[in-house]
């Protein structure tokens, strides 16, 4: 294997967690948080480019995943769910765990789901990009669903 595709892999798998023998996803999920806790001191806009660099290295990622197993969409492949994660939390990000939190269960829940339009983007061409769009819109959706209720209900 080179140190491009073990890379690839790496990443994709986000070190292991799609490797995961039940839920792979919901396990790349968690796995993200050590990185939300690591990110979210740092100001926004340096916080929305290194998730921004994530989302365009796990698209490529997802890609030579893809393109090694021969499936359109390998469950293996849990970067889209990192990468979507981040950004639901990171919407949050100043606001207090319970908020937080609420974002990671709503990203899960969009992702599996998979409402509306969300559902369209994970059809997108080539394979990386659909297997990344529709969790960067489902962490959208569910940041901005949790960043709404930290502003309603935070004092």
């Amino acid at each position: 294997m080179t140190h491009a595709a073990l890379a690839a892999r790496v990443l994709a798998t986000w070190f292991g967690c799609g490797r995961a023998p039940l839920a792979p996803g919901t396990v790349g999920s968690l796995g993200a948080v050590p990185l939300h806790v690591a990110l979210a001191p740092l100001h926004p806009a340096l916080h929305a480019a290194v998730v921004l660099a994530l989302c365009l290295c796990g698209t490529w990622a997802a890609e030579r995943a893809a393109e090694a197993e021969k499936l359109e969409d390998p469950q293996s492949v849990v970067i889209d769910e990192v990468c979507g994660t981040l950004i639901a939390m990171g919407l949050v990000a100043s606001s207090s765990w319970p908020f937080k939190l609420l974002a990671l269960a709503l990203f899960r829940v969009f992702d599996i789901m998979k409402p509306g339009p969300i559902d369209s983007l994970q059809h997108l061409r080539p394979a990386g990009l659909g297997i990344m769009a529709d969790d960067v819109m489902a962490g959208v959706a569910a940041g901005l669903m949790a960043w709404s209720a930290s502003a309603l209900l935070s004092p």
